[in-house]
């Protein structure tokens, strides 16, 4: 598929400076992706980080806050690339939300009441000597003081649970207003987001297949106060293409729906990851 940059009026990418990395900061980052696991790497056909942190202009040095880091993947990347005078502040879901899934265990529950001391713990030894400073908190609850430290905001992969959960506890609503007031005045939320197509009904399209719809996502950051930038399709695929039988996890890398059927799990590898929006948003 051709990728292209779609920009919007006024509020077209040079709203907030040039989208591109300057060189020497596009190389650092080239390099430190390649110094990743070959596991890690495998995904960027997918994934596609170099483009996506350019397009939201990541640059070393900056604070950036990651909604939900999980097992690191981006972070590991982030870490050593917004380098020791960079800072990385990882905020999980909120603790009430968890319950809510169904599936976590008693210990998995109680090990969430120490996720902020032991995401820290765990970053730091990924970000080694030169990485970047390391903090954290669970949305709903972020600490005053760090209101206005972040340069942007990235929330990848991670609205569909917030929207999916927001009538039982307001858990989007909330997570949005800790990104807008973690953000500098000017500062970037870049949104990559499962992109459910528009004819699909909106039903399905409320984030517990794990898609959501583009114009809800901008609605809902539009509400949060955010004004939008920009949108691209580098983490876009045709090939996927759901039915309102399927969810998101079907697919590369959970392929939950077919670990005991290899003719659906080929199917589903042949397919790769999902469909995705990549999303540019400023706080004013």
């Amino acid at each position: 598929m051709k990728k292209t940059l779609i920009p919007f009026l006024a509020l077209g990418l040079f709203a907030a400076g040039n989208p591109l990395l300057a060189e020497e900061d596009s190389k650092q980052l080239a390099s430190v992706l390649a110094a990743q696991p070959e596991a890690t790497q495998a995904r960027y056909k997918y994934r596609h980080p170099q483009e996506t942190l350019e397009f939201f202009a990541i640059e070393p040095g900056m604070t950036v806050l990651e909604a939900l880091p999980g097992r690191g993947w981006y972070t590991k990347i982030l870490l050593p690339y917004l380098g020791s005078d960079g800072r990385l502040i990882g905020a999980d879901y909120a603790r009430e939300m968890f319950p809510l899934f169904g599936f976590y265990s008693e210990e998995q529950l109680k090990a969430k009441e120490t996720w902020s001391e032991d995401f820290i713990a765990k970053a730091k030894k990924w970000a080694g000597e030169d990485g970047a400073q390391v903090s954290a908190f669970v949305f709903g609850s972020m600490p005053d003081e760090l209101k206005g430290k972040a340069d942007a905001v990235l929330i990848i992969r991670t609205l569909h649970n917030l929207a999916r959960f927001e009538a039982e506890g307001g858990f989007l609503t909330a997570a949005l207003h800790d990104a807008y007031d973690a953000l500098k005045p000017g500062g970037i939320a870049g949104v990559v987001q499962h992109h459910a197509r528009d004819g699909m009904p909106d039903d399905w399209a409320n984030g517990s297949h794990g898609y959501l719809k583009r114009d809800f996502v901008i609605a809902q950051m539009e509400e949060a106060g955010f004004e939008f930038l920009a949108a691209s399709d580098i983490n876009a695929s045709d090939k996927d293409q759901p039915t309102e039988e399927d969810i998101v996890w079907r697919l590369p890398p959970s392929l939950a729906t077919s670990k005991k059927d290899p003719e659906l799990k080929a199917k589903m590898e042949a397919v790769g990851e999902s469909n995705r929006m990549t999303l540019k948003f400023r706080k004013p």
